[in-house]
């Protein structure tokens, strides 16, 4: 039941292979199925894959580096309406478009642009229409044959250390 979620990792090394519109577009076409409050779908999505954004892109944040190696780096705009569900809108629908990215054999890895000021700096560089934030992005592209080691700890904690019953 859960394989899916069990495999899905935070890829950030790619192979130098460009993915094709098709796929990216297959990607979105799932993800636009992902429930958000009141059906209103607070996102709207930029693929960039020009170097050149990509690599501005990448020093929007401490955690974006990873962007300018990306093939495509999805970035994911939501309406600033007021609604304090929203932030958890996006993260459903992200999860939605990482497991997508998976199943097309891609890898993917979500990042915050923050703070607010590289948020700005993000929303001028793809001339997004007032009122859009693009708060966060996923870098999507082909895993690398051999993924660099990670720094940070490994591994789940227990469903039993997770989950109170009262």
């Amino acid at each position: 039941m859960h394989e899916s979620l069990k495999a899905l990792r935070a890829v950030r090394q790619y192979r130098d292979e460009p993915v094709p519109r098709a796929s990216i577009e297959r990607i979105i076409d799932a993800a636009r199925w992902t429930g958000s409050a009141r059906n209103r779908q607070p996102w709207r999505f930029v693929a960039v894959t020009e170097a050149r954004t990509r690599a501005a892109l990448s020093g929007c944040g401490a955690y974006a580096v990873h962007l300018a190696a990306a093939p495509v780096v999805l970035v994911l705009a939501s309406v600033e309406n007021g609604f304090s569900d929203t932030v958890f809108d996006m993260g459903r629908v992200t999860q939605s478009i990482c497991l997508a990215a998976r199943e097309l054999g891609l890898g993917s890895c979500p990042t915050t642009f923050h703070p607010a000021d590289n948020v700005a700096r993000v929303a001028a560089l793809l001339e997004l229409p007032e009122g859009w934030l693009p708060r966060h992005a996923v870098a999507l592209g082909y895993p690398a044959a051999t993924p660099s080691p990670s720094a940070i700890p490994t591994g789940r904690l227990a469903t039993s250390e997770l989950l109170r019953w009262v």
